[in-house]
C-alpha cells in the first residue's frame, strides 16, 4: 500500500513516508491506496484501490475505490462505494462524493436509480439540559397595572356631567 500525505494548500507527494516532519504548520490530509499517481504539472493526485482518506483537522475519514485530489481547486472527488465518516458518528454513503476542502462542504451523488444515504446523530438538547427554573414562582408575579386616569374636567357651561 502506498501513501500520499497532502498538506492542504499544495500537493506534496511523500510516497512510502509514514509522517511528514517538516516545519510547515498546516492541516494534514492523508490518502492511502494500492496505487497512486501524482502529476506535478496539473497538481492532481489519483489514488486507486482500497482508498482510505484521513483528515484529522476536520475529523473526516473516508473509504472509496478511487480518489482524485485537485490541489489547485482544493477539491477531492471520491468514487466507487464511498463512505465518509465525520466526527466519528455522522455517515454519508454514495457512489460519488465531492469534498470542497476550503468550504468543508460535500456534494454526494447516488448510483443509478438509487439514493444517497446520510445518517446524522443529533444530540437531544432537551434531554441534556433541564429547563430553566424561574427564581420567582409564577403565583407571586404582580401584573403591571395601568395608571389611574383623572376624571374629566367639568363642562364650561356649568352643567353637570351625567
Amino acid at each position: 500500500m502506498k501513501w500520499v500525505t497532502l498538506l492542504c494548500g499544495f500537493c506534496l507527494p511523500t510516497l512510502g513516508a509514514a509522517h511528514f516532519s517538516g516545519a510547515i504548520a498546516q492541516p494534514r490530509l492523508t490518502i492511502r491506496a494500492d496505487r497512486q499517481e501524482a502529476n506535478a504539472n496539473s497538481g492532481v493526485v489519483t489514488a486507486t484501490g482500497n482508498v482510505r482518506l484521513d483528515y484529522p483537522a476536520r475529523q473526516l475519514q473516508a473509504t472509496a475505490n478511487q480518489a482524485r485530489y485537485f490541489s489547485r481547486e482544493q477539491r477531492i472527488v471520491l468514487t466507487g462505494n464511498v463512505i465518509v465518516i465525520e466526527r466519528g458518528v455522522n455517515r454519508i454513503a454514495a457512489e460519488t462524493i465531492t469534498y470542497l476542502v476550503t468550504d468543508g462542504t460535500f456534494v454526494a451523488l447516488p448510483p443509478d436509480n438509487q439514493q444517497v444515504e446520510t445518517i446524522y446523530f443529533v444530540p437531544d438538547r432537551a434531554a441534556e439540559t433541564p429547563p430553566a427554573q424561574s427564581a420567582t414562582p409564577a403565583a407571586q408575579v404582580k401584573p403591571a397595572f395601568k395608571q389611574r386616569v383623572s376624571p374629566p374636567p367639568p363642562p364650561r357651561d356649568g352643567s353637570k356631567v351625567p
